[in-house]
């Protein structure tokens, strides 16, 4: 069940910010991106990474930079990610991407992981990281976040790879609930899931409303609007209750304690952006 917001007209940002609501909108991005490791290249060596792909290639980026400069941090790295409904998105950011732009006429109708791996040939060095036996595998059936988990689970299968240790990155906005798809597919066997949305989005207040608050290229960021949407859509999601995605709902992920401080801040910015919205 997707959040009823998801539907609504999109959020105007500019019109209702102040400070408290900057401190609401931070709170809930610092719960929803789920950093348990901030900086990948930091990690000890795990059996396998999983990215799902993502409009923000900020991830990606950093990932495949970090795996040419260490390629023995995984024995096994999936790419991750079918065709959905926005995919069109991570087309337009690979058109508007200052290097990977060139790629732009090549991925149409592409499925995402498959253009992960694109980016990974053309602009990494693909040798240098399975020289060290990393194997590459890729899931391009996925839809949504449940699928990432089943599907990767499919494909590590397929190929015989069995893991204790694994480090999952997805988009800030979805990583506690991509973790929690894990943590439900593989249930039955102990797996270690970390979370590595490789940066926590952050706003600020400016003279013009809000704007992003982070070392990322806020240009190759969410709209303001299409981020409020986002962040406020993933905590009905989470909440395990029958309307949640939780095992007291639609059993999609593991059970998530959704702190009091993240649903009151979610609460006041649902009051605040109420009377915002753009018709």
């Amino acid at each position: 069940m997707e959040s009823k917001f998801i539907h609504e007209p999109p959020w105007n940002a500019e019109k209702a910010a102040d400070l408290h609501t900057v401190a609401d909108i931070n709170e809930l991005a610092e719960f929803l991106s789920d950093s348990q490791l901030h900086d990948l290249s930091s990690s000890h060596p795990v059996d396998c990474i999983i990215i799902c792909a993502s409009a923000v290639l900020h991830s990606a980026e950093v990932l495949f930079q970090t795996l040419t400069q260490n390629p023995s941090l995984t024995k096994c790295l999936v790419l991750c990610g079918g065709l959905g409904h926005s995919t069109p998105l991570l087309y337009d950011a690979v058109k508007q991407h200052p290097r990977f732009s060139p790629l732009s006429h090549e991925i149409q109708n592409m499925p995402e992981a498959r253009v992960l791996e694109r980016i990974l040939d053309r602009f990494y060095d693909r040798p240098t990281i399975t020289r060290e036996g990393c194997q590459i595998l890729i899931e391009d059936r996925s839809t949504n976040c449940g699928q990432n988990a089943l599907f990767s689970r499919q494909v590590l299968d397929k190929a015989g790879f069995t893991m204790k240790t694994c480090i999952v990155i997805q988009d800030p906005t979805m990583m506690r609930r991509t973790r929690a798809s894990f943590e439900k597919v593989y249930e039955d066997t102990p797996v270690s899931f970390v979370s590595c949305p490789v940066f926590v989005p952050r706003m600020k207040l400016s003279h013009s409303g809000l704007e992003y608050s982070t070392v990322v290229d806020p240009s190759t960021l969410w709209s303001e609007s299409r981020f409020l949407e986002l962040i406020l859509g993933e905590v009905p999601r989470l909440r395990d209750d029958e309307e949640g995605y939780g095992p007291k709902g639609r059993g999609f992920i593991s059970h998530v304690d959704v702190p009091s401080g993240a649903e009151m801040a979610w609460s006041r910015l649902v009051d605040t952006f109420r009377d915002f919205r753009q018709m």
